[in-house]
């Protein structure tokens, strides 16, 4: 019998006695939206929410998509609330399968990015026009 297997029944039961600490459920992030439009040749992808691995699906979805069917892709960020390092990782993959541009990143996307030095990675602009167009 594997360790885990024989510890675990020991571990929960808390023989002393003692009740050991319970997970505590893990509270259902913000609903995170996605919409997309093109604009001046370039596939523009709007995410609001949060994002973290059981959020970012839609998200992934929209730039996988935008980035087959368009050599550019604009991120608009400024709705994000949360965002974690999954949410990281598919702004870098992104970047590789097409030219990204992430416009307005929020506050703490922004904070984010500078932490993690992806800031001089990714190309950063302050509006959609300015993306689509450079």
């Amino acid at each position: 019998m594997p360790w885990d297997e024989a510890a675990a029944p020991a571990l929960m039961s808390g023989g002393s006695g003692v009740s050991l600490p319970q997970p505590i459920a893990r509270p259902a992030s913000p609903r995170a939206g996605v919409s997309q439009y093109e604009w001046r040749g370039a596939a523009v992808v709007v995410a609001r929410g949060a994002y973290d691995m059981d959020s970012v699906e839609p998200l992934a979805d929209a730039l996988e998509t935008a980035a087959r069917t368009h050599p550019k892709v604009v991120l608009d960020a400024s709705g994000v609330t949360f965002a974690d390092s999954t949410f990281l990782n598919l702004l870098i993959l992104t970047h590789q399968a097409a030219t990204l541009r992430v416009v307005d990143p929020s506050p703490q996307v922004r904070r984010l990015c500078e932490i993690t030095g992806v800031d001089g990675l990714l190309e950063l602009r302050a509006t959609v026009d300015d993306a689509a167009a450079s």
